[in-house]
């Protein structure tokens, strides 16, 4: 059991004794692992080849289940999420619980999806990355204090209102090469942000595919839309959504990047490229 003890800024002491007992009632050995920040994947993939579990219970956020998706990829072993992190969207596209023990029966359940990765200049992404004002919100969350929704709802009101000018972005997919202004560019292997917002309608977390979504402004009206979940997915002036298994995104500027809620710096150009069938997660 891997557990991320800062993420979300909450106490993951009840989290740990409820998964303990329930591991203990059915006589399953528990090896409990606490990230750092320091060499977190190799000392999982160390504790991995040790112990050879069949299963990994990941207590954190986005951040922490790439970290042990990274660590077991080239192993058959089934990943059992935990949500508790700030970021928890892909345990919101999962359909997982907001019950401790209704999401340890789920890890220990019989359905298991061979779900895919996302390969960005190299890096691993397993759901949401994005370059723009996504970013630039999950940089000035990371430079905050303060966590948690109320941290994230204040970042955004100020990151809305300080944003920087469009950026003009060129897309090379599909044999196709599109160049137009945005706001935000979204590489997405799932459909909704932790925060249960739907930013890709179309997406399937297992079908080879990932979709880049343009947002070409953030005005009112569309900001709307979104936070209802009426993300537009046909014509659209202000959204563009383009299905692919491999593309390269540049830009005429350095801008924010993140992947799965972790700021990476300022890119300019982005070679991305599906890795179909990359973790076996247990699912509902």
């Amino acid at each position: 059991m891997v557990v991320n003890p800062i993420s979300g800024g909450n106490d993951k002491t009840e989290l740990i004794d409820t998964a303990t007992h329930y591991l203990k009632e059915r006589g399953v050995e528990l090896v409990m692992f606490e990230t750092t920040g320091n060499d977190d994947e190799k000392a999982i993939h160390q504790l991995y080849e040790e112990h050879k579990p069949e299963r990994i219970l990941v207590a954190g956020g986005d951040g922490t289940i790439k970290i042990v998706a990274e660590a077991v990829e080239k192993h058959d072993v089934v990943i059992g999420v935990l949500p508790a992190g700030s970021a928890n969207g892909l345990s919101v596209d999962l359909k997982l619980s907001v019950d401790i023990k209704e999401n340890l029966d789920i890890a220990f359940g019989d359905s298991v999806m061979e779900m895919d990765m996302v390969s960005i200049n190299g890096k691993k992404s397993l759901h949401l990355s994005d370059i723009g004002a996504n970013a630039e919100l999950i940089r000035n969350y990371e430079n905050s204090s303060l966590r948690g929704k109320l941290g994230y709802g204040l970042q955004a009101l100020n990151t809305l209102t300080e944003l920087d000018d469009p950026f003009e972005v060129t897309i090379h997919a599909n044999g196709v090469t599109l160049t137009t202004e945005a706001r935000m560019v979204v590489i997405a292997n799932t459909q909704k942000y932790g925060t249960g917002v739907t930013i890709n309608p179309v997406g399937i977390m297992d079908d080879g595919k990932f979709e880049i979504v343009i947002l070409k402004s953030l005005n009112i009206f569309l900001i709307g839309k979104i936070l209802t979940g009426n993300m537009p997915v046909d014509a659209d002036e202000d959204v563009e959504i383009i299905s692919t298994d491999n593309a390269l995104i540049t830009t005429n500027r350095a801008v924010s990047f993140q992947i799965d809620g972790e700021y990476c710096g300022e890119e300019e150009r982005l070679e991305i490229e599906v890795l179909h069938r990359q973790m076996r997660v247990a699912v509902p």
